[in-house]
């Protein structure tokens, strides 16, 4: 009787180990990229090819319905009571969050991804999307008290932080040079395609 228990219990625990292995190789894989940033190499009819900052080469599909949204500098000036800002932060050393690039909405675009959220720009990078209530300017920068649905969060902007806007763009700016943020998904083949580019306009590249 013991014999039989242990002969049937082999095959189960080879099974179980199988699984195990399957299921440790899918958690191990990386995860899909949800945005590119990079320089465009060229663009073929609906294909895109990218150049990635990391040095990687991507092909992306351009859908029917792309968005692009042109970038352009402003001043820290430009910040004031009452915008609707997207900024990446990092700890600093004080414990606070320093911003690392800030791109202010237009008003047609209040309220986009509102929140804050761990972000891939950096290690350790955050992005907050949220309504500026107060701004304190210091010697070498401001210090923007941003207000969100969930919470709000004190962010530091040094001077020489790079500060950024939306302007309209179109299909014609996705062209062999031109600084891109494309935001990608996989489609069912594998393949990459992008429905929203943020361009960066007179050879800025966009900081976000």
């Amino acid at each position: 009787m013991t014999v039989q228990r242990v002969s049937f219990a082999r095959p189960l625990f080879a099974v179980a180990m199988v699984a195990f292995s399957t299921l440790y190789a899918f958690a191990q894989k990386a995860p899909v990229p949800t945005r590119v940033r990079g320089t465009i190499e060229s663009v073929n009819g609906d294909v895109m090819d990218v150049k990635s900052r990391s040095g990687e080469d991507v092909k992306l599909h351009i859908a029917s319905d792309v968005n692009v949204a042109g970038v352009t500098k402003i001043g820290l000036s430009d910040i004031k009571i009452g915008s609707f800002v997207g900024a990446t932060t990092v700890p600093g050393p004080d414990g606070g969050q320093n911003a690392v690039e800030v791109h202010v909405f237009p008003e047609s675009m209040r309220g986009t991804g509102e929140g804050s959220r761990p972000y891939d720009l950096k290690p350790n990078s955050s992005m907050t999307n949220a309504t500026v209530a107060e701004s304190v300017v210091g010697n070498d920068g401001h210090t923007l008290l941003v207000k969100y649905k969930d919470g709000e969060k004190k962010v530091f902007v040094a001077d020489n932080t790079p500060v950024v806007t939306f302007v309209p763009g179109d299909k014609s700016d996705l062209k062999a040079g031109a600084k891109v943020v494309a935001f990608m998904k996989q489609l069912p083949d594998g393949s990459f395609e992008t429905n929203r580019v943020s361009v960066g306009r007179d050879g800025l590249t966009p900081p976000m």
